[in-house]
């Protein structure tokens, strides 16, 4: 019976992975796929089901919406689009907040989740690991005696759970460990330590 787990447990080490990788791979592929309009589809232009083609044309459109984007022309067409959707009550609320939020995490020379750090949280003498998302600003600042910053606390093991937070510098401990490391150690509860070679230094200064 004693054979019987450990044999058992560890097939389950090896397809757990697997089946998961597999199914968050599938739902994203049938989530790109979902986007594109009918008459885009394998089946409309060429006749058959082509598997992949739906998510080459995501692809594609959102390359060619950046190589737009990019010129004097491209930005003109953006910014008219937004005007429209900034005078519509309820889709201006949704939108100009998301874009925010997704201007914060996907800019190149944005700081959002840039460094792992380690914070006492939910009590003094209690550490967990988190990720620096900025700074306060604004009226926030204004109200806030010293030097803050902003810190995300994941929870484990969904990260995208968490905790918005903002601390006092003086109490915020920079990690070595990458923001990659951090996560895989926060999702596995602790198992999965960071390897030393696998640090990379950093500051929240930076």
């Amino acid at each position: 019976m004693r054979s019987f787990k450990k044999y058992f447990i560890t097939g389950l080490l090896i397809w757990v992975p697997l089946v998961i990788t597999v199914w968050v791979l599938g739902l994203a592929v049938s989530t790109l796929e979902s986007v594109v309009p009918t008459f885009l589809s394998p089946q409309a232009l060429f006749g058959r089901d082509i598997p992949g083609f739906r998510v080459a044309v995501v692809i594609a459109v959102v390359l060619g919406t950046g190589i737009l984007a990019a010129n004097f022309l491209g930005r003109g067409i953006v910014q008219f689009w937004e005007n429209i959707l900034g005078r519509i009550p309820l889709v201006r609320s949704i939108y100009q907040s998301v874009k925010q939020v997704s201007d914060t995490l996907l800019a190149p020379n944005g700081q959002a989740f840039r460094q792992a750090v380690l914070v006492q949280y939910p009590r003094h003498g209690s550490w967990t690991i988190g990720l620096l998302t900025g700074t306060p600003s604004g009226e926030v600042a204004s109200l806030l005696p010293g030097e803050h910053v902003s810190v995300y606390i994941p929870t484990t093991p969904n990260p995208t759970s968490g905790f918005f937070l903002m601390m006092p510098r003086s109490e915020v401990l920079p990690l070595n460990m990458s923001v990659d490391a951090a996560l895989k150690y926060i999702v596995s509860m602790g198992v999965v330590a960071p390897a030393a070679s696998a640090a990379k230094k950093s500051t929240p200064n930076e």
